[in-house]
This record gives structure tokens, C-alpha cells and sequence, in this order.
């Protein structure tokens, strides 16, 4: 799809590292210009204190050929994403792509503790993190997405609406922040659908993010040595830039409205567009976690990339 994007002006809140980064890459890839958010610049970390920035990010949206403008924003402070949507208002005067992906969870999350073992004051901040931010955002930039029909919506979450309503994501605080942002994405379709424009959840498989590559590690160029720890990694991890190509696709898609309140997986949507992750495989993650991990069998990548 080279260049399906150009012209396209995107907010992406929360392009830091991760999905964030994937998407906001995967975006230039076609030549959109991408406002990339966070709180970790390069003269200042947020309380991750990790080496990653918004400046890194959206230099490497202008590499991939798009136009990356970095913008320090906290999603959690109203008037600065006001701000923010003023700027983008006033330098471009239209916003046709919203990808909410602020998060920063991971290190408030205490896995398979009760709900009243958790830390109470952790998991509180955690959905402020995770829902007020989106909320907030939303709230600030949509007036202006909606000036034109056709504009997108998407509500990036861990998984789909099908799984989670089944499966419990192992933390009260977790569940309850990645199930509502589903249910978010459904909400502003509903009242997206009188301007044109559509809102839908979107979820990522196994990424391997820059904190997942950490936690085995193992870095990008040889990831598949996590197979040492858990080869089900191994077997499924996509990178970033593959859900960030879904959103891609998603937003070059003319029929668009059609899945309006959907919500998806990257590895789904790869086998409808016909997109692929870097490596050139379409990892379908969630269906490989029900048919061959929950399953017992043992790792096997064939038939899900």
C-alpha cells in the first residue's frame, strides 16, 4: 500500500514505544503525517525511566516515509491535550486518524494477586493510565476528526472482544482497564456514526515490544532465541509494526464504516488485507493461544504465521 496515506494527518497518543511506536511507523510507512505523544522526551524521562522518546519515534516515522512531529504530552492533564489538539488544528487544520494507545500499566500491575491484595493506590493509577487517558483524548480531538467523514477511531487495548469475555486477564485492575477500553471504542461509534467516521478496538498478539524483548532476553535481531524461556513466544511474537500496519490498512480502507464498533486483532485483519508483519509472516496470535497453548500442545507456528 505505498503512499495509500498521503495527505492523511494522525494523532498517535502514546507512540513512545511499543504499539505506539509500531503504529505511528507503520503510518509514515504510507506517508501520513503522525503527531507522536508521550511523556518520555529526549530531556526528560517519564516515571518508566526508560531510553525511549517521542523524538526517536517520529524520527523514525520521517525515515519510513511519512512526516514524524514529536509532542511531550501527559494524556492525564486535560489542558494539554487541548493544547495539543489547538496545535494540530492550527498547523493542519483537520485530524482524520486517532490511535489511543496510552497505557504505562505494566510496572503497576500485580499479576494473580485478589483484588484486595493489590495495591490499592497502583491499581487505581493504573486505570486512570489506562481509560481517563483515552477518555481525555478523545474528549479534546474529536471535534476536530469529525469535521470530515471517513475519519478513525482506534481503541488499542490486549484483547479482543471475544476473548476477554471469556478469559479473565489475570489482575482485577488489568481486566477491568483492557475490557473497558473495548467497550469504549463500541461507545464512540455510537457516536461517531452521525459525522461518517468510525471507532474501533483494536489488540496487538504477543508483540514484542522493547519491555518483552527485556523480559527474555533477547533483542529484535534475535528474537526467536526466546524459545530458551517459553517457545510459544518464539513460535507467535509479532513485532509493533505489525498492529500498526492493521491500523494502516484499516485507515486506507474505503469500506472503512463497515466495522464500525468492531473490534479486532492484528493477526485477524492480516488475513483480510493481506498485510504482514516485518519479517514478511502473519502471526495470528489469538487464535494460536486457544487452539495451541490453552490446548496443551506443544509449541508450532504452522498454520498461524
Amino acid at each position: 500500500m505505498p503512499g495509500t496515506l498521503e495527505g492523511r494527518i494522525a494523532l498517535v497518543a502514546g507512540a513512545t514505544r511499543g504499539a505506539g511506536r509500531g503504529t505511528a511507523v507503520a503510518l509514515g510507512e504510507q506517508g501520513a503525517t503522525v503527531y507522536c505523544t508521550g511523556r518520555s522526551t529526549a530531556g526528560r524521562r517519564s516515571e518508566y525511566d526508560r531510553p525511549e522518546t517521542i523524538e526517536e519515534t517520529a524520527g523514525q516515522v520521517t525515515a519510513a516515509g511519512g512526516r514524524g512531529i514529536p509532542v511531550a504530552v501527559d494524556h492525564l492533564n486535560p489542558q494539554a491535550v487541548a493544547e495539543l489538539v489547538q496545535r494540530i488544528d492550527r498547523e493542519q487544520g483537520r485530524l482524520d486518524i486517532l490511535v489511543n494507545d496510552i497505557w504505562g500499566g505494566e510496572n503497576l500491575v500485580q499479576w494473580e494477586v485478589p483484588v484486595w491484595e493489590h495495591d490499592l493506590e497502583a491499581g487505581l493509577r493504573l486505570l486512570r493510565l489506562a481509560i481517563d487517558t483515552h477518555l481525555i483524548t478523545s474528549h479534546h480531538a474529536l471535534p476536530l476528526l469529525i469535521r470530515r467523514p471517513g475519519g478513525l477511531v482506534v481503541e488499542m487495548t490486549d484483547g479482543t472482544r471475544e476473548y476477554n469475555s471469556t478469559h479473565y486477564r489475570l489482575s482485577a485492575f488489568y481486566d477491568l482497564a483492557k475490557t473497558a477500553v473495548l467497550r469504549l471504542a463500541f461507545s464512540q461509534a455510537k457516536d461517531l456514526e452521525p459525522h461518517g467516521c468510525s471507532a474501533v478496538a483494536l489488540t496487538p498478539g504477543w508483540m514484542r515490544s522493547e519491555m518483552m524483548l527485556e523480559h527474555f532476553g533477547v533483542t529484535e535481531a534475535n528474537w526467536r532465541d526466546g524459545a530458551a524461556t517459553d517457545p510459544h513466544f518464539a513460535a507467535i511474537a509479532e513485532s509493533p509494526r505489525f498492529v500498526g500496519r492493521a491500523v494502516a490498512a484499516l485507515a486506507a480502507d474505503p469500506q472503512l464504516h463497515r466495522r464500525n464498533g468492531g473490534s479486532f486483532s492484528s493477526g485477524s485483519l492480516a488475513r483480510e488485507y493481506g498485510f504482514t508483519d516485518v519479517d514478511g509472516s502473519s502471526p495470528d496470535c489469538w487464535r494460536y493461544l486457544v487452539e495451541v497453548v490453552e490446548a496443551g500442545r506443544p509449541a508450532d507456528p504452522t498454520g498461524y504465521r
